[in-house]
């Protein structure tokens, strides 16, 4: 008979339900691959009534008490998918503490403090592994940590988070407005109720903390991120944008220049040739540039509950293995560099600037004025005639520093004369 590797679960929601269906529907294979039979032995949950169904189904034990899990000798790895801080770092500090194996997906924790997890899971010679904490059904950690470690990445940038993106390409497809979009995604089950997360980029630039962290061994606090939303984008932009020959994303980028990186999420103009451009609806990508590959790109779902619970189990497979060849307690990334930050001075992009203009002549001479002044040059310029007696003025900039475009910005603001409407890094070109 085959070795049993006993789970405890940690939430048996969309995700959590997915684990046990996989392990039982790949049974032989991953027999073959670990030697052992992997099983969820007992599951943590609010209300067992309700989830009775899905216990007897999988033939699992429901408990509402942390401690039986915990305290359980033959459970040798714990799988947290409760998500949010708190009781999750509690529970997971205590499974380490007491000697079990981690497998979570929660990128929120993972991002604040999964320094403090991972050192605790050093200490207690324990293996901690989180693949869906990052583009879902995409084994991008994996990649970056294992495929690519002789190789110098330069720049990562990821379209990780499916609601905005979903919200974008209805805008751009279908001419929705930002609100009805999100509607739209929200009656879909892409969107919470609370969009703030999605729609703000925080949920994204969790996901960048953790990617630069395996791409740049450096750890970024969530302060360290510049962070800018969709929240409120005009649908006249996007349009802009289309006919400019570009796609509006929200893109999170991690870019090394020297030995510095500069880490953001924001929307940005995209070019229609760039790879990113096409990846639409629900749909996650990384997009990876370095010395020795070039430019490659990993794509697939973000979310849902089989993808999802895929990167779990693959984790849970990396750890029955290593518990075979007695090789736990290894970092799931071990990469560690110094964290330095890239100045202003030295972020170079084009950028994407929308104001509202008096409608009479001499304000477009203003406007070359102000930017002049910061040393910021004009690559197009598009007016449209607005209502009344103002008037839309487009700037697409060339190549300049963050410095000096925020420098432009702050006396555009200063002017009585314009309405500064937005502004987005323009990708690539």
């Amino acid at each position: 008979m085959k070795e049993k590797l006993k789970i405890g679960l940690l939430g048996l929601g969309v995700v959590g339900s997915g684990v046990p269906e996989i392990l039982i529907a790949h049974q032989e294979k991953i027999r073959q691959v670990t030697g052992m039979d992997i099983v969820v032995e007992k599951a943590f949950v609010r209300d067992i009534e309700a989830k009775r169904a899905l216990g007897d189904a999988f033939n699992i034990q429901l408990t509402t008490s942390i401690n039986d899990i915990l305290d359980d000798p033959e459970i040798s790895i714990v799988v947290e998918l409760m998500g949010k801080i708190e009781p999750a770092k509690t529970y997971i500090s205590q499974a380490l503490e007491k000697g079990k194996h981690v497998v979570t997906a929660n990128k929120d924790l993972l991002a604040q403090h999964g320094g403090e997890l991972v050192a605790l899971a050093q200490k207690t010679h324990c293996d901690l592994y989180y693949e869906a904490s990052v583009a879902g059904g995409i084994p991008i950690l994996r990649t970056i940590a294992n495929s690519l470690a002789a190789d110098d990445i330069t720049n990562v940038l990821g379209i990780v988070n499916g609601t905005t993106n979903y919200m974008l390409t209805k805008m751009v497809n279908d001419a929705k407005t930002y609100e009805d979009a999100l509607k739209e995604a929200q009656a879909l089950g892409f969107a919470e109720s609370d969009p703030t997360n999605d729609v703000d980029g925080i949920d994204a630039a969790y996901k960048m903390v953790i990617l630069s962290q395996f791409a740049f061994g450096m750890n970024i606090s969530m302060e360290q991120v510049s962070v800018k939303g969709i929240r409120g984008l005009a649908l006249e932009d996007v349009a802009m944008a289309k006919q400019l020959g570009y796609e509006i994303k929200l893109i999170g980028a991690s870019q090394k220049t020297g030995e510095s990186i500069h880490v953001e999420v924001s929307p940005m103009f995209v070019p229609k040739k760039h790879p990113l451009a096409s990846v639409s609806n629900e749909y996650n990508a990384v997009f990876i540039e370095s010395s020795g590959v070039g430019e490659s790109m990993y794509y697939g779902p973000g979310a849902g509950a089989k993808p999802t619970a895929t990167s779990v189990v693959s984790d849970l497979i990396t750890i029955a293995k290593n518990i075979r060849l007695k090789t736990t307690g290894h970092m799931f990334n071990a990469y560690r560099h110094e964290t330095l930050l890239t100045s202003d001075e030295e972020i170079f992009s084009k950028y994407y600037l929308s104001l509202e203009v008096p409608d009479e002549k001499g304000q477009f001479l203003k406007l070359a004025e102000i930017m002049n002044q910061a040393d910021v040059s004009f690559d197009q310029v598009v007016q449209q005639k607005s209502e009344g007696d103002t008037a839309r003025v487009i700037v697409i900039t060339h190549r300049t520093s963050k410095k000096k475009l925020d420098a432009a910005l702050e006396k555009i603001k200063k002017s009585t004369a314009f309405t500064l409407l937005n502004t987005m890094k323009v990708l690539g070109d």
